[in-house]
């Protein structure tokens, strides 16, 4: 196997006496090698755009986002799939993420599970995975052999698919309908894709999920109306985001979330468009979830 090709494989010339520098010295290269990140993520705008779009869709019609990765890559999309539900207050299964191995790979190292092509597609069997959905491939080489597989099994079931890596022309790339491909430039410590190369990627999951989801009505302004109160903080949170959304004080932000039933979303609802809960659910149904068309439309 020849890697030599691969960006993500090669020396960087800033670092070739990385052993001998200082703790300041190597803090110092690696800020300025990660400057290079999102120069680098701004040319795939297009691309993660396109994919913001395609899971919208898919959400919309009841399909879910799926993440497939090995090592760093796989751990990356497992984290962004696991901090949607509490952020977004949506289902568990709407984002999912799955690594080479299971998620015992999410700490320990699982021997060969990366180059299994046909354990991601057991993987998305056993999920269910259909056209409906839509599959995101992470591999900061490119040629992982459980993100081809996976991807060749999406595509062959009709879902739209994307790949995220860190070498221009990469055969994930050209698996997916759509390639993001990020040159951030060689690593500062040579071949350790979780620097740049996974900074990249956790970027652009962001990019993707938080768009998909902001698209599909879970943000008013700039405010994640549809958090979970998990914990006093979030109960907080909670509060503050109906402050601010509505202008009311902390005592009938509180109450107001309460006769929602908890919910933020309801909550801004029943304030702005002066109704109760049952009318404010409603009209955020009628508005497909979306606090300002649903307060358009109360008034």
């Amino acid at each position: 196997m020849d890697l030599s090709c691969m960006t993500t494989e090669r020396r960087n010339a800033a670092t070739m006496e990385l052993d001998q520098m200082s703790a300041l010295e190597i803090a110092a290269v690696m800020n300025q090698e990660d400057r290079r990140v999102p120069l680098a993520i701004e040319e795939a705008l297009p691309q993660i755009a396109r994919t913001i779009e395609a899971v919208e869709n898919a959400f919309r019609q009841g399909g879910r986002l799926f993440y497939i990765g090995a090592g760093t890559s796989g751990r990356l999309g497992v984290l962004d799939a696991s901090e949607c539900p509490p952020t977004f207050g949506v289902d568990p299964g709407m984002v999912v993420g799955l690594i080479a191995g299971g998620d015992k790979a999410l700490r320990f190292p699982i021997e060969g599970a990366e180059d299994d092509r046909e354990l991601c597609v057991n993987d998305l069997k056993e999920r269910g995975f259909s056209a409906r959905d839509v599959l995101v491939g992470i591999a900061a080489s490119g040629r992982t052999p459980y993100v081809l597989g996976g991807l060749d099994y999406a595509r062959s079931q009709g879902a739209v698919t994307a790949a995220i890596a860190c070498n221009k022309g990469s055969a994930v790339g050209k698996a997916a309908d759509i390639a993001i491909e990020v040159d951030v430039g060689p690593e500062v410590l040579t071949g350790s894709t979780r620097l740049k190369s996974g900074t990249a990627q956790k970027l652009i999951v962001n990019m993707i999920s938080t768009g998909a989801m902001v698209r599909i009505g879970k943000a008013y302004h700039n405010l994640m109306v549809d958090v979970v109160q998990s914990n006093a903080k979030l109960q907080v949170r909670a509060e503050n985001i109906v402050m601010e959304a509505t202008g009311v004080e902390r005592d009938k932000a509180r109450e107001t979330i309460d006769a929602a039933g908890g919910s933020v979303k309801t909550a801004i609802t029943m304030i702005l468009a002066d109704c109760e809960k049952n009318e404010a659910l409603a009209l955020l149904e009628k508005a497909h979830g979306r606090v300002r068309d649903a307060v358009q439309a109360g008034d």
